[in-house]
């Protein structure tokens, strides 16, 4: 088992890169001083590329990390003011009068551009303005966020089949199927959906929102884990039967495509995002008051299959994804996954008190701090690494990459990580 001086060790780097060097990264770099809200495209050298598109997802998710980071007691005051300017621009520019809910791309100044109403955004906005509203006390965000859940309620709820809607246009007609995703459920954006209600309820205290909480913890636990294995599947259909994961076309992110150009194998599943699952679990417990004990067995399956198939063993790191009970098939490093598995993996190895647990975390830490994170231009991230940390794709921040893994990982190792401490006393 680890020392408690190893413990602080590891405490003391982490916390100190994210005051001394993540942080200021984004406080110093981010805010655009014309127009209002964030600039996220960074090359690897930590400069502006002049990129200046304004995505839904990254605005929403430079204000969850000024406003949680504020909450978390850093920036001494400067995250709250860049969280305050952030959620005056989204809420001018963003939200449709017409048809509520959030515009999903936007030009520098805020003039939407893509207008389509994609759920993975209505999760983010709903999470991100709580998370506001508890660390400011601002009105505006708890109003915001109320308005938002109106809008998941009245267009996103399937009644007939449980679960929500995720991609669609404008007036919230279901986008075309296929390719544009109109008949596709995923797991992301169900557990987006129970990290936003988490907070949402965290908020309200509301009996309704505590229930609505319960429920999809409910649908994902029974429809979206594999009943052996307990690993996440990645997409289903609109009644919940898995789908071999494909690429829409409107995209969150860049990851690499699929080997075949079009869709992951049925039996694929995402390390990443089962750890990151874990740990937005037990928090939704912590908040529901319902004892982490409830989904030990739900966390132990994942993070057991996580540290048996996910750790590079060798190299260090986590990988991309792999069979739910075979090696990984994607040995390539994502930022992401790096971030969300430390806090999963440190929960897992609190609530079990299994050394197999802290020496996966320690893997992962060990490996983001010598091969993504670029201390020479300013201390963010890479995007993605070969196994052996090459990058293959160099960007600190474009339109679907910013703060909110890297800094709110290093926010949640470091409460973990001074808790253990605490505990070893």
């Amino acid at each position: 088992m680890p020392s408690a001086s190893e413990i602080a060790e590891v405490l003391e780097k982490t916390e100190s890169y994210l005051v001394g060097t993540l942080l200021p990264f984004w406080i110093e770099r981010s805010p655009d001083p014309e127009y209002g809200g964030f600039l996220t495209y960074f090359d690897r050298d930590g400069r502006p590329t002049g990129e200046t598109d304004k995505t839904f997802l990254m605005q929403i998710r430079m204000l969850y990390t000024m406003a949680s980071c504020h909450r978390a007691g850093y920036g001494g005051g400067r995250c709250a003011e860049l969280a305050r300017s952030g959620c005056e621009f989204i809420l001018e520019n963003y939200w449709d009068d017409a048809h509520g809910g959030w515009f999903w791309v936007a030009d520098r100044s805020g003039r939407p551009t893509v207008r389509s109403k994609i759920g993975y955004g209505q999760c983010f906005a709903m999470y991100a303005l709580s998370e506001y509203f508890l660390a400011t006390g601002d009105a505006r965000g708890r109003e915001a966020a109320e308005r938002t859940w109106a809008a998941i309620c009245a267009n996103m709820a399937d009644e007939a089949r449980g679960g929500y809607f995720e991609i669609m246009r404008e007036d919230w007609t279901p986008e075309r199927p296929g390719r544009f995703g109109g008949d596709r459920k995923s797991m992301d954006v169900h557990m987006h959906m129970m990290e936003a209600l988490t907070a949402f309820f965290e908020m309200t205290g509301e009996e309704v929102h505590r229930a609505r909480l319960l429920e999809v913890i409910d649908l994902i636990v029974s429809r979206m884990l594999h009943p052996e294995h307990g690993t996440g599947w990645v997409q289903f259909s609109l009644d919940f039967e898995p789908l071999p994961a494909i690429l829409f076309d409107v995209e969150w992110g860049r990851d690499a495509d699929p080997a075949d150009g079009e869709a992951r194998p049925l039996d694929c599943t995402s390390y990443g995002h089962n750890v990151e699952f874990v740990w937005l679990l037990l928090h939704a417990a912590d908040v529901l008051g319902v004892g982490r004990e409830t989904y030990a067995q739900v966390a132990r399956r994942i993070c057991d299959h996580c540290a048996e198939f996910g750790i590079d063993r060798e190299f260090g790191g986590v990988f991309v994804e792999g069979p739910h009970a075979a090696p990984p098939t994607i040995t390539e490093k994502q930022f992401w996954q790096q971030a969300e598995v430390m806090v999963g993996l440190l929960d897992a190895f609190a609530l079990f008190n299994d050394k197999k647990y802290w020496e996966a975390f320690r893997s992962v830490h060990d490996f983001v701090f010598a091969k993504f994170v670029n201390m020479p231009a300013g201390g963010e991230w890479f995007e993605r690494l070969d196994r052996e940390g090459a990058p293959l794709d160099d960007a600190l921040g474009h339109a679907w990459k910013i703060s909110y893994h890297t800094v709110r990982s290093m926010v949640q190792v470091t409460r973990r990580l001074r808790a253990l401490v605490s505990a070893s006393r």
